[in-house]
């Protein structure tokens, strides 16, 4: 069975390790340090609210590289207008929403061969699925949006479901096209069986430089049952990660996490900055469903709106 072939795979699975202890975090704070919600004396500088999909600052397929085939997990990501007679991408009434709409994000079992271009999962019926990703860079290195820092904010709702891999998450403008070495924030991961618990990571890949922290986020709230927050605050090199605009801690000692960016001053001297992606994958390190069950063919995320903070 194949793996997932991006390099996202070599640290997956630590959110489950990291809230039992199984990781060492550095830059721990103090949990007496003050909280302060991240958005306080800062503007809004893009509101992504998804009244309609903007295709001039979103683009859709797989993640924008020319690293691997940009597919990951046991689904291919749609392009806009879909594959395989499904469409994942969707603009809906929703009355939890902001604004009453919201863009939902589709996964779909197609149970049959498939001839979605360079996805390795074509053949193989595990693998038969489409679901969605879109990002505001494309592979040819052009970069639609975005930000060097700031506060970085999406308001979503997960499902349950036994192979779902949603994510809202950071990369570097210069990975595209120089793939040797990369910059990856993850503002939240999170597994369809893991209703109250997700995964934040920050991954400098290559070398020199090498560096990777993480950590298990427990939410004490079911993520699977409505929306909720998660942010980011990158300044310079620091980054701070949220949930519910509350900046998360280590689960065993409650302090408060900060990481640090190691190429935050090589990103200043070449200009580069982080584009999103919103994802919805299927995990390929857990068993398949056997059997798949009806309700489980299908399953849907649903974004509110991403926003920047300046």
């Amino acid at each position: 069975m194949p793996s997932l072939t991006s390099r996202r795979n070599v640290l997956i699975g630590t959110a489950s390790l990291a809230a039992a202890g199984g990781l060492l975090l550095a830059n721990r704070h103090p949990a007496a340090q003050v909280q302060q919600d991240p958005t306080e004396g800062r503007t809004v500088i893009f509101d992504e609210n998804f009244a309609a999909l903007d295709q001039t600052i979103w683009h859709a397929g797989a993640k924008a590289t020319t690293f691997d085939s940009g597919f990951y997990g046991r689904s291919a990501f749609s392009r806009f207008g879909g594959e395989e007679g499904f469409d994942p991408y969707a603009i809906v009434d929703d009355p939890s929403a902001s604004n009453g709409k919201a863009l939902q994000i589709s996964a779909q079992y197609i149970g049959r061969p498939m001839q979605v271009p360079n996805y390795y999962g074509n053949n193989l019926p595990e693998y038969q699925w489409i679901s969605g990703n879109i990002q505001t860079a494309k592979p040819d290195g052009t970069i639609l949006k975005g930000w060097r820092q700031g506060y970085f904010e999406a308001r979503m709702w997960f499902p349950a479901h036994p192979l779902s891999f949603p994510a809202f998450w950071l990369m570097n403008g210069r990975s595209i096209l120089f793939p040797a070495t990369s910059n990856e924030l993850d503002i939240v991961e999170q597994k369809g069986w893991e209703h109250d618990l997700y995964g934040a990571y920050l991954h400098e890949w290559g070398k020199p430089g090498e560096h990777h922290e993480g950590v298990g986020v427990p939410t004490d709230v079911d993520i699977t049952t409505g929306y909720f927050r998660y942010g980011l605050l990158i300044e310079g090199a620091r980054c701070r990660f949220y949930f519910e605009r509350k900046q998360i801690a280590d689960p065993k000692t409650g302090g408060l996490i900060e990481w640090t960016l190691g190429r935050a001053a090589e990103m200043d001297a070449q200009n580069d900055v982080f584009w999103p992606l919103l994802t919805l994958a299927l995990r390929s390190d857990v068993p398949f469903p056997d059997p798949l069950q009806p309700q489980d063919r299908q399953t849907h995320m649903r974004v509110d709106y991403m926003r920047v903070y300046a």
